[in-house]
């Protein structure tokens, strides 16, 4: 049985009054008015709400999640220890993370485009390395495993017009990292046909440093590496870990949804209608859809799935 799971918001939560969200957050106009004190106080309630989502989650038998990447306003400009709630911050993560441990759930995240570990710029790896740090610092906090299991992920970078110079400058630039990311980071695989395909990514990153390599279907379509989709997915669950499933993304093009050529057919459906073929494979499924938690529900109502078994 293959587990599917949803991005950082819940809709249902989100629209009820008052709502539920972990994306409380500022300009930096307000963030230097009312400084860290402000930025904590958003901070604590967003992982108040993190972990009445994940109990919601569980309750709701949605056991794969990922959390927002964006649970503390402008934390790059500070420690999160610094914080003047942090005491009480470390004890809901902490009380979180058991929940997540004890439902036998999994927690991943996403960090930004902006978390270039290719770029040949010194500061952009500067504040690449700091941000992925804090999502380390945090799923510590949360006391989740240093494992691929509760995976980092994030996409290689840019090509800068020399793919190779660039994956060798990702792989240099992997060893700056803290264990805390090291041991949960992932890659995975681009929507353009001029970056990085899977095989790209199993021949110069994963055999040089190990990481293992999340499949996107979606991406897949406009970057094949000459690969089908079942090679494709194959090779990049044979990056893993053998004791731990393989973690998949999952869209369709809101371009097919919606019959409407003018939208970039990169761009995310609101819903999932195809059936999601994993060939036999077990991994989790990550479902990008803009609907979020609506849009795998709706799946599994088409599929007539209570968890999905392709």
């Amino acid at each position: 049985m293959n587990q599917m799971g949803y991005a950082c918001i819940n809709m249902q939560l989100s629209s009820q009054k008052p709502k539920v969200y972990t994306g409380r957050s500022m300009i930096k106009r307000t963030f230097k008015s009312k400084g860290i004190k402000y930025a904590s106080q958003l901070g604590l309630d967003n992982c108040k709400d993190l972990f009445t989502i994940i109990k919601w989650n569980n309750e709701n038998e949605f056991k794969f999640f990922r959390i927002t990447s964006n649970l503390f306003p402008w934390c790059s400009e500070y420690k999160l220890s610094d914080m003047p709630d942090y005491e009480e911050i470390c004890e809901i993560l902490s009380n979180a993370g058991t929940y997540v441990k004890d439902n036998q759930m999994r927690i991943t995240s996403h960090p930004g485009p902006f978390n270039v570990l290719t770029s040949p710029h010194p500061h952009v790896v500067d504040n690449c390395i700091n941000d992925l740090s804090i999502h380390g610092e945090v799923f510590d906090l949360m006391n989740l495993s240093r494992t691929p299991f509760n995976k980092i992920n994030i996409h290689i970078g840019g090509a800068y017009g020399d793919k190779p110079s660039a994956m060798k400058r990702f792989c240099t630039n992997f060893h700056r990292l803290p264990e805390s990311v090291k041991s949960r980071l992932t890659v995975e695989n681009d929507d353009k046909a001029s970056m990085y395909s899977v095989r790209d990514l199993y021949d110069n990153v994963y055999k040089v440093i190990g990481i293992p390599i999340v499949f996107d279907y979606h991406h897949h379509k406009f970057c094949t590496g000459d690969l089908s989709e079942q090679e494709a997915l194959e090779l990049a669950m044979s990056s893993w870990p053998t004791d731990i499933i393989p973690v998949v993304h999952y869209s369709e093009s809101r371009s097919k949804e919606y019959e409407d050529p003018k939208i970039r057919p990169q761009a995310h459906s609101d819903y999932v209608l195809d059936y999601i073929d994993t060939y036999g494979n077990r991994v989790d499924i990550m479902v990008e859809a803009k609907a979020k938690e609506l849009a795998v529900l709706k799946y599994k109502e088409i599929h007539n799935d209570t968890r999905t078994n392709s």
